[in-house]
């Protein structure tokens, strides 16, 4: 068998530019570089140092994970660290979010990974787990695929189309900027699941809720995404924090008067 050829660093800058949809003069004029220059490096005739593979891909704002990627592709060290959670360097990051995860309950909140796989959550998340299969919430847990599985959150989600639909753009947008094609996998893997036979437009509201079924009554709840703005870690860098707030005043009350 023959091995497939190593994609150059050139190929994959030229790459990452037109999945950002820019041009060369885009691209050179963002970046501070002739478009000659660019053209040069795309091609191969010229060889880009890692200072200038640095700057084109924080000009693309290319992920720190697929950075190290050019860089290694360029023949260079990967420039950014990837450390466990339970590393001594994460141990703030790691203490940061559990402060965060505990100031919100009885409010659900979970931090996931670019893969969407469940890092850390808080006991809020309780209510939303009932009836789901053992499975689901077997380690690794997918937040996706509990969400939208006909053994997870689905059946009871009132409004399951509109919130799909949200979620499947937005994991579509994250699979198309990341070029990761995990996330691809995944989002063909949601698609599969029942749930958008009806049209995911809704109506009124200024942002989609997740209406769930609960104890008799439905919670209606707003999701918000927090990420650290200035990572300079692989890991701290695909990590997101997901927060759910009441949408309503029933289900504010319902919370907070529950055991």
């Amino acid at each position: 068998m023959t091995s497939a050829p190593t994609r150059t660093v050139g190929d994959l800058l030229r790459d990452w530019r037109l999945r950002r949809h820019l041009s060369q003069l885009d691209l050179a004029t963002i970046a501070d570089v002739s478009t000659r220059h660019l053209s040069w490096l795309e091609t191969g005739r010229s060889r880009p140092t890692a200072q200038m593979i640095l700057r084109l891909a924080e000009s693309m704002d290319v992920p720190l994970r697929e950075r190290n990627t050019l860089l290694l592709a360029g023949g260079f060290a990967p420039a950014f660290s990837e450390s466990s959670l339970d590393s001594l360097p994460l141990g703030p990051v790691l203490e940061a979010l559990r402060a965060v995860l505990a100031a919100h309950e009885p409010f659900p909140a979970v931090v996931v990974d670019r893969a969407w796989e469940l890092v850390e959550a808080n006991a809020g998340i309780q209510p939303l787990l009932a009836g789901v299969t053992a499975e689901l919430v077997e380690p690794p847990v997918n937040v996706l695929r509990l969400s939208l599985h006909p053994d997870g959150l689905a059946p009871r989600i009132v409004n399951l189309p509109e919130w799909r639909s949200h979620l499947l753009a937005r994991l579509a947008r994250q699979a198309a900027t990341t070029g990761d094609p995990g996330l691809a996998d995944l989002l063909a893997e949601l698609r599969g699941y029942p749930g958008g036979e009806q049209s995911g437009v809704g109506g009124g509201g200024v942002v989609v809720p997740m209406r769930l079924r609960h104890d008799g009554t439905v919670l209606s709840f707003l999701s918000t995404t927090t990420v650290f703005g200035t990572p300079r870690d692989v890991t701290v860098d695909e990590l997101a924090l997901e927060a759910f707030y009441p949408a309503d005043a029933a289900t504010r009350a319902a919370l907070l008067r529950a055991p």
